[in-house]
């Protein structure tokens, strides 16, 4: 699993669980998302939320973060711009990251995918995250 292991609890158990970090300049869809890991039970640590890439790579800079949901379509510094500088950079080149976005150029979709980025198009089914995130990490909600 790519989840940091946490301080053992008062009760000696040590918790694994993500520090997600969610990117998208609309604040209904990140609150979707969020909401959608919660749904689904997902062990989240840290939910960390970014409107555009710049704010996503200083949040990256001073976080521990296991996994990216990213839209592509952001104004300032897109996502494809973004996901270009995390894979440039050896601390995060292989932080798991999720496109989630309308986006419909296989051609572009094609790129992310080559970057390593997995694509889930809007709108989506809590399931495909759900499926998503424990093929990317290995954490479950059983």
């Amino acid at each position: 699993s790519i989840g940091r292991a946490r301080r053992p609890s008062e009760m000696g158990a040590v918790q694994m669980s993500l520090n997600v970090l969610v990117v998208d300049d609309s604040t209904v869809v990140r609150t979707v998302i969020i909401k959608t890991l919660r749904i689904l039970k997902l062990p989240l640590g840290e939910v960390y939320e970014a409107a555009n890439g710049r704010e996503a790579l200083d949040t990256l800079e001073s976080n521990w973060i296991d996994l990216v949901f990213a839209d592509i379509n952001m104004p300032g510094m897109n996502g494809e711009e973004m996901i270009e500088r995390m894979r440039e950079n050896p601390a995060w080149a292989d932080l798991p990251l999720v496109v989630v976005s309308t986006e419909g150029s296989e051609t572009r979709i094609a790129r992310l995918e080559r970057q390593g980025a997995r694509f889930i198009h809007k709108p989506f089914a809590p399931e495909i995250v759900r499926d998503v995130v424990r093929e990317l990490t290995g954490v479950t909600n059983e």
